[in-house]
């Protein structure tokens, strides 16, 4: 049998505050931050449209990605087995 080490001895960190552990705000504001950048290249039409297109890539995958997430959270509060705990 292994000897504790002091590791195992040290205190667990606090959890975080609820309102610092929802990812919601970072996501949609992230989402947000994509769509006014691509609707900016969109309107002023700077000439380089590789920033146009990746802003659109960003927005689209920002919402494909809260799409994913608010899928796994709903089936982790209503149990299911497959989904991912603490979402």
């Amino acid at each position: 049998m292994a000897e504790p080490s002091e590791h195992d001895s040290l205190p667990s960190p606090p959890p975080l505050p609820p309102r610092l552990a929802d990812p919601v705000p970072a996501i949609v504001g992230g989402t947000v931050l994509w769509a006014l950048a691509f609707l900016y290249f969109l309107v002023f039409d700077v000439g380089n449209e590789v920033w146009l297109w990746s802003c659109f890539a960003g927005m689209t995958l920002g919402i494909m990605g809260y799409g994913v997430f608010a899928w796994q959270r709903r089936a982790s509060r209503r149990g299911s087995k497959g989904a991912q705990t603490g979402v």
